[in-house]
């Protein structure tokens, strides 16, 4: 078994803890809205009153925070209690810029960093089948191996340095894919409607060709039934066009569709849509 504390408990990683103590893992867990982390304690989860207490006496810290400049802030509150040898996951997605800071953190406190973001939405984090992309040492990876098959099908280990960012430089590069697909479905979907025909008829356009997927799918649906349940919310699909324009404009790489992307999901933000899932950004091709 292996103790491992959970700061960021939101839809990923409430259900990455309940993977954990499936597997049968302890779980410390600890949400800056207390009532997030909470409804764990009836899974066998330790629910923190802070960060440091959260990290006490964890093997592992995973953090599964919005960004990068909270995953600094967290962990710089819970420093008074980590201790040199602990294994640091931060499996959140941020900024490739962020991750020089994060790894000096880890390195003053002499902690074993892994860069290790999760791909994959709410269904998979549920199901254990996210994929890891991970970059740390190889010391690290027989500690972790037990808890990354907790909650994810896959693990794609890619440096040897969590420094170097190769697991969030992957991570932007596929989510970039997801949220740039999510926004052409939209715009097709719109576009069949505002030609005044059923949009379902799209979907017997493309089901069964050499253009269909379990994507399409699941998200096409998800328009035609106006069914929203966030699985990725339009707020943190936004959130991650920036990032990704960020770090791609510091590669010296244009990624014009990702950016029209976030232009349809401030648009569906300011439409009062920002907490449903990022499908709807369907909405944001009307008015209201």
């Amino acid at each position: 078994m292996t103790q491992v504390a959970v700061l960021g408990t939101g839809i990923m990683g409430a259900a990455m803890a309940r993977n954990l103590l499936r597997n049968g893992h302890g779980v410390a867990a600890w949400n800056r809205t207390a009532a997030r982390a909470e409804p764990l304690a009836a899974d066998g989860a330790a629910v923190a009153a802070s960060p440091a207490d959260a990290v006490r006496d964890a093997d592992v810290v995973i953090t599964m925070l919005n960004d990068g400049e909270t995953a600094l802030a967290v962990m710089n509150d819970a420093a008074p209690a980590l201790r040199a040898g602990q294994v640091w996951a931060q499996m959140g997605t941020v900024g490739v810029a962020d991750v020089p800071a994060l790894a000096r953190l880890a390195a003053d406190h002499g902690l074993t960093f892994v860069d290790s973001p999760v791909q994959g939405t709410r269904q998979p984090a549920e199901q254990g089948r996210l994929v890891v992309l991970a970059a740390g040492p190889q010391d690290a990876r027989k500690a972790l191996g037990p808890v990354f098959d907790a909650v994810g099908g896959k693990t794609v280990w890619l440096d040897e340095d969590g420094a170097s960012g190769a697991g969030t430089r992957l991570k932007l590069a596929a989510v970039s894919y997801a949220i740039s697909l999510t926004s052409v479905v939209a715009e097709s979907v719109a576009l069949t409607k505002g030609f005044g025909l059923d949009p379902s008829l799209l979907g017997e356009v493309l089901t069964g060709g050499p253009l269909d997927s379990p994507y399409l799918q699941t998200k096409m649906k998800a328009m035609l039934d106006g069914d929203f349940e966030p699985s990725f919310a339009v707020r943190n699909a936004e959130k991650n066009t920036r990032l990704i324009h960020d770090s791609a404009e510091a590669a010296g790489v244009r990624v014009d569709v990702n950016d029209a992307a976030g232009e349809r999901f401030r648009r569906a933000i300011e439409q009062g849509h920002g907490d449903e899932d990022m499908a709807a950004t369907y909405r944001a091709s009307f008015a209201d």
